[in-house]
């Protein structure tokens, strides 16, 4: 498999640390809020990236951190009345109800900032005596200018960096690119004692501490959004390479934005749609599917219409996969030749994500197994059967669920009963009730549709 690495800007063949075993590293959310779709799309894309990788064989080890202190926390918790670890705890609850949503598979491990507070402080410690780091007043700052080749993942330099720096007021900062390790506590906010007084962890080193203790001490693959390279990840290199030999990563993977009016979508700018918002209006599965329609490195554009055309792009997967389980009920048994094109298309689908998970390609290759599957629809069984497999096998691999479930509480007997009362009010030539009847059953969550052999209907 060839993965396109951020560090060196080119695509290379993925050589783990360990043959046979993939640890894969993903910085999680900060808990303050629910995830949006920028926030959703590269837990999606990497969970692709692990499906492929167990699929060829290897063991994954899936990290995902949470960051569950921070001052949006601390801010929302004294908004709310309420502690700053239920804020975390509620929001950590309402991600696992989005992912699970979004079919993707659970991490290995979950580790949260306050869960690992005495490594972090050991690591600070460690950077401290090793000169690497000072502390001012109870906060301790990491010295950028210390570190070996500061910015080679974001291609930044650390002169231009200083030269372009804001002019700062009474700053305890030695040079403009230095970062916090750890932060002295401001009265009334959560604080853990440590050798500098009571304070609490920086962004950047709780990654530091967590990729390492749960992977080892060179991660093979450390993902996340290309808002990350600078300066989290930037940082993330710095300190971590200055206590340790050799690399603390061997590939960085970053996914591109989703915009929204041409911007990144970003809490902070407030131009994000939610996650359980779009689920709601089309479903996890849908948006899911919408992620994946684009290469992950690329920007993607959110709107309603785009959503809608990976509504429709999926609904029409799923309406050939109806039609060849029809199909089998009729077809024929005996001789036979398999055609080239099931196998072909396979190929192309596997080689489509083993170069840098190109899932748009993947998505591809799948849309010209609709095409062929419906050009053989009252063909041989053991082809339906042989296409049926391709279809599940490529939409396992995405993550795409084809069968849907029944949600709307129904059962069978109710639905051919409505849709009886629905041909009655046709044949009557009563059209409102008919139309009403209809309604009733999208409610219900059941399309119909009305065919030379009767009304047919299935789940939306």
């Amino acid at each position: 498999m060839k993965l396109h690495n951020t560090l060196t800007n080119r695509k290379e063949d993925f050589a783990p640390v360990k043959p046979g075993r993939a640890g894969i590293y993903i910085c999680g959310p900060t808990v303050y809020n629910l995830i949006h779709i920028g926030n959703a799309r590269p837990y999606v894309v990497f969970d692709v990236l692990r499906r492929y990788l167990e699929h060829i064989g290897y063991t994954v080890n899936y990290i995902q951190n949470f960051t569950d202190i921070d001052d949006r926390i601390i801010a929302k918790a004294k908004d709310e009345g309420t502690d700053f670890l239920d804020v975390a705890d509620k929001y950590i609850a309402e991600f696992f109800t989005d992912i699970d949503g979004l079919n993707i598979k659970r991490a290995a491990h979950y580790p949260r900032v306050t869960g690992e507070i005495p490594d972090i402080i050991a690591l600070v410690q460690l950077l401290v005596a090793k000169g690497f780091a000072y502390e001012v007043g109870g906060t301790v700052y990491f010295s950028a200018p210390k570190a070996d080749n500061y910015g080679k993942l974001s291609k930044k330099n650390i002169q231009d960096l200083a030269a372009g720096a804001r002019v700062e007021i009474n700053t305890d900062k030695r040079h403009p690119s230095d970062f916090v390790l750890w932060k002295a506590a401001k009265p009334g906010e959560p604080s853990w004692p440590s050798p500098w007084g009571g304070g609490r962890p920086g962004w950047h080193i709780e990654c530091s501490v967590m990729a390492r203790k749960y992977i080892g001490q060179t991660i093979d693959i450390h993902a996340g959004g290309q808002d990350l390279i600078f300066p989290h990840h930037e940082n993330e290199i710095a300190q971590s390479e200055a206590e340790m030999p050799g690399p603390f990563v061997n590939y960085w993977l970053h996914n591109g934005m989703i915009l929204s009016n041409n911007q990144k979508m970003a809490k902070s700018d407030g131009n994000f749609f939610l996650v359980r918002d779009a689920a709601q209006k089309f479903s996890y599965n849908v948006l899911r599917f919408y992620l994946l329609s684009a290469h992950y490195r690329m920007p993607l554009n959110f709107s309603e219409e785009l959503i809608q055309a990976a509504a429709n792009g999926l609904e029409r997967i799923r309406n050939c996969r109806r039609n060849l389980l029809e199909a089998q009920q009729k077809a024929i048994s005996g001789d036979f030749t398999m055609p080239d094109d099931i196998g072909n298309l396979r190929k192309a689908f596997e080689a489509a994500l083993a170069d840098d998970l190109n899932t748009a390609n993947a998505i591809t290759a799948l849309f010209e197994l609709v095409k062929f599957a419906n050009t053989h629809i009252s063909t041989h069984k053991a082809i339906l059967q042989a296409i049926l497999d391709e279809m599940d096998f490529m939409c396992g691999l995405l993550g795409i669920t084809l069968e849907v479930n029944d949600n709307s509480g129904a059962n069978t007997a109710e639905i051919e009963a409505l849709i009886s009362k629905r041909n009655a009010a046709k044949a009557a030539k009563d059209w409102a009730a008919a139309d009403s009847i209809r309604d009733k059953l999208a409610e219900m969550g059941i399309v119909i549709k009305d065919t030379r052999e009767g009304t047919k209907w299935h789940y939306a």
